[in-house]
């Protein structure tokens, strides 16, 4: 990896932070996204008085936690087992 000056070493410090995000938390084996994914799921079913939340509203409070594309979402959720295939 080539680094140069300061934004090299944010590089790798960013780089680095994913990495550890990855690593499944030994108490339950979540991962930092996965638990997010939860949590904004808990928290905004919540506010829509337990019904269903749909994704489009769901993908859009959890992005602003994490940086994930629609279809990492849909992966994590089926497994989750929050949604179906």
């Amino acid at each position: 990896m080539r680094r140069s000056g300061t934004n090299g070493r944010i590089s790798w410090k960013n780089n680095r932070l994913k990495d550890l995000e990855s690593i499944p938390d030994v108490r339950d084996g979540l991962t930092y996204t996965e638990r997010i994914i939860l949590y904004v799921l808990q928290e905004t079913q919540h506010e829509v008085n337990g019904r269903n939340v749909p994704t489009a509203m769901l993908y859009g409070r959890v992005v602003e936690y994490v940086n994930l594309t629609e279809a990492e979402l849909h992966d994590y959720l089926n497994r989750l087992g929050v949604q179906s295939d």
